[in-house]
């Protein structure tokens, strides 16, 4: 474009941040409008800090095993103190960064809360009191997402713990209840667990980590069952309320004690849109009935000079869906021709082992009537995996059955999440059982298992014995 387009992005997260660096990337004029902090929910909050705690409390657990080895360490202590300074530390280098590339891009950067005047004007309520007012030609909403609460029952973050909460503890509970049965609640409970808690958790369906295929879940679910107190399925929380120094919980379902008291509570069912954005009503943008806002393809609302990226604009509530789709609205902003149609969004859960999946679960597949067969390699036989002491894994494919095209990937094991691109990429790529049969794999590592796998569909694995069905 000749004339630089004014941009206002609304939220600097892996959505936002993302969408400005871009923009002026492209020669746009920007300015940013933060709230809170640069970085957003991940880096401060959420993905960044929780990884740096896991990191720390999965180093505790090999420690403790690494018996097996003919390692013995004693006296391992925890300075609890000293881990969340050195996770702070972790959050302030990535966010410091953050700062110096907008920066470094030119971007303007406002701290305040952001209303809409009309569809083309943003005033700001900046922390120092005053108030600013942005002109723009378009506007990106990237405002993210927020933890439920129990209703009736906050966050006080001291006994009742956000996920927030969960990250900047002031001393490790002796008995924890996380409530919630998904990767947010899996991975801080796995961590506290590691860290010398004693965690149970309360799912409300008949399984961990819905919406995950079984097979994967259960190669988790047999380390939490040593690493947990309790895992209380198809059971719900119906009252919370303060008792001493502690908090009762009264449960509901498959439960003998429905009543038990325990130090601290983690709240993990859920997140919810920020999309109640002062003075939203008045442009044509759209919310629908769970709080997202409606976009089309390019991720514009109904507003046509108004974008949506990220949480806000729908599931899945991932960073890197956030950062695609701010490149996505970007290339539209900028005239190019661009729509958010991705194949393949990969999931991690970061507990160990991992559990990673992109393309179609086994249940979509069922569900969407597709005819397909799936290739499973048990880390077993995977020789990487043995000599790293962590066999309990699966890497299995879904494929099309007439054409062997890959559907979908799913991976449970230690580095699952790391893996799991090469699916995405086989996915995105078109590519067929053959193709990844064919790609040489380094030896010994656990991507081999991806190749295995695909040598298992045609009938010719070497290290498992399951000849081709006829």
């Amino acid at each position: 474009m000749s004339t630089p387009r004014k941009v206002v992005v609304i939220g600097a997260g892996p959505a936002g941040y993302v969408c400005a660096i871009r923009l002026a990337q492209l020669g746009q004029q920007v300015t940013v409008v933060e709230k809170e902090y640069l970085g957003g929910c991940c880096l401060n909050v959420g993905c960044i800090p929780s990884k740096a705690m896991i990191a720390a409390g999965s180093l505790m657990h090999r420690i403790a095993e690494a018996g097996a080895m003919g390692i013995t360490v004693k006296d391992v202590k925890l300075d609890l103190a000293r881990l969340v300074e050195w996770k702070q530390g972790v959050v302030s280098k990535l966010t410091g960064g953050v700062g110096i590339l907008l920066k470094s891009h030119k971007v303007e950067v406002v701290m305040g809360s952001a209303s809409f005047a009309d569809k083309n004007t943003l005033t700001v309520k900046q922390k120092d009191g005053t108030t600013k007012k942005l002109q723009f030609d378009d506007a990106v909403i990237a405002t993210g997402s927020t933890p439920i609460e129990i209703p009736g029952f906050g966050f006080d973050e001291d006994k009742v713990w956000s996920s927030t909460g969960a990250l900047v503890p002031k001393k490790i509970p002796e008995h924890l209840v996380v409530i919630g049965g998904g990767y947010i609640g899996l991975e801080l409970g796995s961590v506290y667990a590691t860290l010398g808690s004693k965690v149970s958790v309360v799912e409300m369906t008949p399984g961990l980590l819905p919406g995950a295929d079984r097979d994967l879940v259960t190669v988790l679910q047999k380390r939490l069952e040593k690493l947990f107190a309790a895992i209380m399925l198809n059971t719900k929380v119906v009252k919370v309320a303060e008792e001493g120094h502690g908090i009762r919980v009264t449960f509901e379902g498959d439960v003998a004690e429905k009543e038990q008291v325990f130090d601290r509570v983690l709240v993990a069912i859920g997140r919810r849109p920020n999309s109640k954005i002062p003075g939203l009503e008045t442009t044509r943008v759209k919310v629908d009935a769970k709080g997202f806002i409606e976009t089309d393809p390019q991720r514009r609302t109904a507003e046509p000079n108004i974008f949506a990226i990220g949480d806000v604009a729908g599931e899945p509530m991932l960073a890197h869906k956030a950062s695609h789709e701010a490149r996505v609205a970007v290339e539209a902003i900028a005239g190019h021709k661009a729509v958010f149609e991705p194949q393949a969004i990969p999931a991690v859960v970061f507990t160990d082992p991992e559990i990673a999946w992109c393309g179609l679960t086994e249940a979509q597949a069922q569900a969407e009537g597709i005819e397909f067969e799936v290739a499973k390699f048990p880390w077993g036989a995977l020789s990487r995996a043995i000599t790293v002491d962590r066999p309990e894994g699966l890497t299995k494919l879904i494929l099309e059955k007439s054409t062997g095209r890959v559907l979908g990937v799913g991976i449970a094991g230690s580095g699952a999440g790391e893996l799991i691109a090469e699916g995405a990429l086989a996915i995105e790529m078109g590519a067929s059982a053959e193709d990844m049969k064919l790609v040489i794999h380094p030896h010994p590592t656990l991507s081999e298992s991806l190749m295995e796998s695909a040598e298992v569909f045609f009938g010719q694995s070497t290290h498992v014995y399951k000849p081709k069905r006829k």
